[in-house]
């Protein structure tokens, strides 16, 4: 297929220059109304904010641009099918389990995962088994779960509708998922893979090799992560005919909005283009400056370089004495956001195009050192091991927890309780304690820790909810 093709943005474009008029919905009236304070900030994008009006299409039923766009992609990622999405790689993530699981079924699923797959799993009444990931000492946190704890679950758990597995993960390391893969088909288990920080992997050997193309059954990514997509966009590559893309078709319509934005899905459509087009020479341009920025960081005293799998994410491990959250306040004082602060660590997420401001960055990263220089060292705050199981269950159902009351604890009141909630840090939104678990002295420290160090916490209240049986 011919890749230069934007049929979702081609057919946008002639729409709009038509300057149509509106006896419709959006109430906007592709722009005409709309308050005079925002209407500068959004004039690009109200005239194509459209509906599914004549000469469009629908997402849940396409045949026109949105299934021409979605072919496109199919094309490009070499799926059996590829649906657009709008609500993020949450929703492919909760649809793909809805379509495998029903109530009571088992499925075995890395510890470590995104709260969108814990969610889709409560969603849908499954028995989640969890695998847990393996301590790195060489990364200072953890990573992917064994090969040998996935046969050991699968072994454990034969009955599974499905196996699901994070790759790669936020920081960009990835791990031998093949293998795991065809172990999983071997006992006719399918995978699912959250490949929410992965969708460039399609553009360059260089880069690790996308889950779909190592035999995964559904993958789903985050074009708004590393593609130039708005943010919500996203798509779920079938891979194979062990999951039946009617299903998931199903589940797709029922979970997304009945009115998808169309200025998401045509960036979803700018997105495939752009790395389509994206040639060995330019994509050796981007890591060329990779290597530059990374070098700019790496001047600073106060923290080590971590190599990744995955060169665009940038990781840097602080030294010992330094407090990371005063260290994150003054680069953002300087306008340079990282990606992610963990209790010890920065994620800086470079893009797929060269960075141009390497002076300025090279001048903060100067004006930090020197703030610090001036700054009081605090005592070094070490991560937590949390995960001392490698095959584990919830200590309630999720249908037994439908039934139970709950009150809120001080977090050190908790231990040997069972969670009412998940206690997620975000990001990267990877719960630390799930809900049905029980709580133990491991969570309580790590949780403590992240407050400490200003760590945003998705928690209404002060403390956590907790089970309690009449």
């Amino acid at each position: 297929m011919d890749q230069s093709c934007m049929p979702l943005i081609d057919h946008l474009k002639n729409f709009s220059s038509k300057k149509p008029v509106s006896f419709h919905v959006p109430g906007h009236k592709h722009g005409y109304i709309f308050p005079e304070a925002a209407k500068e900030l959004f004039d690009s994008v109200l005239p194509v904010d459209v509906t599914e009006i004549a000469g469009m299409d629908d997402l849940h039923a396409p045949s026109k641009i949105i299934a021409e766009a979605e072919e496109l992609a199919k094309d490009y990622f070499k799926s059996d099918h590829t649906f657009f999405l709008v609500g993020g790689s949450t929703v492919g993530n909760l649809a793909m389990i809805m379509t495998a699981c029903n109530p009571g079924d088992e499925v075995i699923v890395q510890r470590n995962c995104h709260k969108s797959i814990i969610n889709g799993l409560e969603l849908a009444g499954a028995k989640p088994i969890f695998i847990a990931p393996e301590w790195r000492v060489d990364l200072q946190r953890y990573a992917a779960p064994s090969y040998d704890t996935v046969k050991q679950a699968i072994l454990r758990f034969p009955n599974a509708k499905a196996l699901i597995l994070t790759y790669p993960d936020y920081f960009g390391m990835v791990f031998d998922i093949q293998s795991m893969i065809e172990f999983a088909h071997f006992n006719r288990i399918p995978v699912f893979v959250d490949e929410a920080h992965g969708v460039h992997f399609s553009t360059s050997e260089k880069l690790p090799q996308s889950a779909l193309q190592l035999g995964a059954d559904v993958v789903v990514q985050s074009a708004h992560k590393m593609a130039p997509a708005m943010t919500m966009a996203a798509y779920l590559h079938i891979g194979t005919s062990r999951v039946e893309k009617n299903q998931v078709a199903y589940y797709l319509q029922m979970l997304q909005s009945s009115s998808p934005s169309y200025p998401i899905m045509a960036s979803l459509d700018a997105a495939r283009f752009y790395l389509a087009e994206l040639s060995k020479e330019k994509i050796q341009g981007v890591l060329n400056s990779v290597e530059e920025v990374r070098n700019i960081f790496s001047q600073a005293s106060f923290w080590e370089w971590i190599p990744s799998d995955d060169p665009l994410k940038l990781t840097f491990h602080v030294k010992h004495g330094y407090k990371i959250n005063e260290i994150e306040t003054m680069f953002e004082n300087h306008g340079i956001y990282p990606e992610l602060t963990t209790e010890n660590q920065f994620l800086f997420i470079h893009g797929l195009a060269p960075f141009v401001q390497q002076d300025y960055l090279k001048k903060t990263i100067q004006l930090v050192e020197e703030q610090l220089k001036k700054s009081m060292k605090h005592a070094t705050i070490e991560g937590t091991k949390l995960f001392t199981n490698p095959i584990e269950e919830l200590a309630l159902s999720y249908q037994e927890m439908k039934h139970i009351t709950s009150l809120l604890v001080p977090f050190a009141q908790s231990e040997g309780e069972i969670a009412a909630e998940a206690v997620i840090p975000y990001p990267p939104g990877i719960p630390v304690i799930l809900k049905g678990e029980r709580i133990t002295e491991a969570h309580i420290t790590k949780i403590q820790l992240l407050i400490q160090q200003g760590v945003t916490i998705q928690q209404r209240e002060e403390g956590i909810r907790i089970y309690r049986k009449a």
